[in-house]
């Protein structure tokens, strides 16, 4: 497929006219020539969610099976394009072909498992009470609910993931799945990767005979695009991934609408590890390296990278400590995915080694290359991190932070100071279990997903997947971005009272056509 540096609106393509840009290659520090991109406007917006808005009441009463078909027709597309979108992706971000591959997996797989929740039919939620004509002292009239999608919803593109979290990432199957119109905001940290992605979904609206405003594409600065897009009174609901800064933006300019609407941000975390002392007694030097593993995966590129370790002080820390150390000395240095973030990476070092207290232990290789990060390790005591509030902020990079406590009233001390959380974990052995118990209750109001005896990089696309977290790991701490449930934050209830057989959705027919399993006066049949 030849990349042109369109933007996609419906089935059109359409050159920007705003501006242009070309893609980086972030491990040569170099502009890659072709294609060059045309940067879209307020006008490219506006009609991109016009036709959204006008496929909205079509799309959305499509079969099951149908929209199923759809999604998996995405899949099939995503995996034709073959060699060229890896090595696009693998040029536009520096990442290694081998996990572009994997991400091109997963992503797939996301499509696929939104495919079998529409199938299921499960996420409609279609509840019947039957009328109750006699009940005394006042009837009940037939009540019923079901589902249904917000309307058009508008998805950025995040930089660390140019397939799973792009264009066809989870944020667009789940919206897709939910029977939502989808807009997409390019990153421009991927253009390429984004058109190639772009078009497969393009052929998959054409190919299921879909109204075109199904799906668009747009290029453009956030500030300008990206803005619009959210303001517009056709977009219901936004979905993002990125900084804290980029969704507070977004927040702000969502709730200043006349009709204010959701945003489902996923912004900053720290992902804290407690080291827990049987744990540490037993397999404090193997915790060490597995650790640092997690740690620099992906040059450290990852919303749940665990950049914060907390332990009690002692013998097993201190082995703990010196091979994490041993094994981070080891490591070469990675190329981050666009200069900014590596600027960014920099930045953020910076300042924790500014901090009175805070004390580097190691640091990985030196750089050969462009834009490449060497991990870093720090510690510091308890006292210093509870008196200085900016090491809590997350460093974008495989960059972390050891806090070494006194005792474990002061690692819960810690554990009730921290924002909100993606993810926590524990490392424990049977002899830790009270102690985990003290840790738990805070814990759970503070993440969205707690581990034992793992590290926290790597989420599992599945039905039980919690991706969120209270804020400001995320905006909503009622959703995740990954996983099945990822389809509830594009959907609403709607309830029909007495409304006649033949005008009731499908889904609360009497007959029961989709064949769904459903609530009736409260037992599920």
């Amino acid at each position: 497929m030849i990349l042109t540096g369109d933007m996609l609106i419906g089935s059109a393509a359409v050159r920007g006219r705003a501006g242009e840009a070309r893609a980086f290659n972030s491990s040569t520090d170099t502009e890659i020539p072709d294609p060059v991109f045309g940067m879209g406007d307020a006008a490219d917006v506006e009609r991109a969610a016009a036709l959204a808005s006008q496929a909205f009441d079509i799309y959305r009463h499509t079969r099951p099976a149908q929209r199923a078909e759809f999604l998996e027709a995405i899949a099939d597309n995503i995996l034709q394009l073959g060699d060229a979108l890896i090595e696009r992706a693998h040029a536009e971000t520096g990442l290694p072909a081998a996990r572009v591959l994997g991400e091109r997996a997963r992503t797939v797989g996301q499509l696929r498992l939104f495919a079998e929740v529409v199938r299921g039919g499960h996420h409609l939620r279609a509840t019947i009470d039957t009328a109750q004509p006699e009940r005394q002292p006042a009837p009940r009239s037939d009540i019923r609910l079901v589902k249904m999608p917000l309307g058009p919803v508008a998805v950025f593109g995040a930089s660390n993931f140019p397939l799973a979290f792009s264009v066809a990432g989870g944020d667009t199957a789940s919206a897709l799945a939910a029977g939502a119109p989808v807009i997409v905001k390019a990153h421009g940290a991927h253009l390429g990767t984004s058109e190639l992605v772009g078009r497969a979904i393009q052929k998959a609206v054409q190919a299921q005979g879909l109204p075109e405003g199904v799906f668009s594409l747009l290029i453009g600065a956030g500030s300008a695009i990206g803005q619009a897009l959210v303001a517009h009174p056709a977009i219901k609901a936004v979905g993002f991934t990125g900084s804290r800064q980029g969704g507070l933006a977004l927040l702000k300019t969502a709730n200043a609408r006349p009709e204010p609407i959701p945003v489902y941000a996923e912004m900053s975390s720290i992902n804290p590890v407690f080291l827990l002392p049987a744990a540490l007694a037993r397999r404090a030097e193997s915790m060490g390296r597995a650790f640092v593993d997690s740690l620099t995966m992906g040059a450290g590129q990852f919303c749940t990278n665990p950049g914060l370790v907390i332990a009690v002080q002692g013998p097993g820390l201190d082995t703990f400590l010196s091979s994490a150390s041993a094994a981070l000395q080891a490591k070469s240095a990675q190329t981050m995915l666009t200069p900014g973030i590596h600027d960014a990476y920099r930045a953020g070092v910076a300042q924790l080694e500014s901090i009175e207290g805070v004390r580097k232990l190691a640091q990985g290789a030196v750089a050969g290359q462009p834009n490449a990060a060497q991990a870093a390790l720090y510690v510091t005591d308890a006292r210093c991190f509870l008196e200085a509030p900016q090491l809590e902020s997350e460093v974008f990079g495989p960059a972390a932070i050891v806090v070494a406590c006194r005792d474990l009233d002061e690692a819960i001390k810690i554990a009730e100071r921290l924002e909100g959380q993606l993810t926590a974990t524990l490392q424990i052995d049977g002899a830790d279990h009270d102690a985990a118990r003290c840790l738990l209750p805070v814990l759970e109001r503070k993440a969205g997903r707690i581990l034992a005896n793992g590290f926290p990089t790597g989420v599992e696309v599945c039905h039980a997947t919690v991706h969120g977290g209270p804020y400001p790991s995320t905006s909503n701490a009622m959703y995740t971005s990954v996983g099945a449930s990822a389809i509830d934050r594009f959907l609403r209830p709607v309830c029909y009272q007495d409304l006649p057989d033949d005008l009731r959705p499908d889904a609360l027919k009497d007959a029961n056509p989709l064949g769904l399993r459903r609530l009736r006066d409260g037992v599920y049949v």
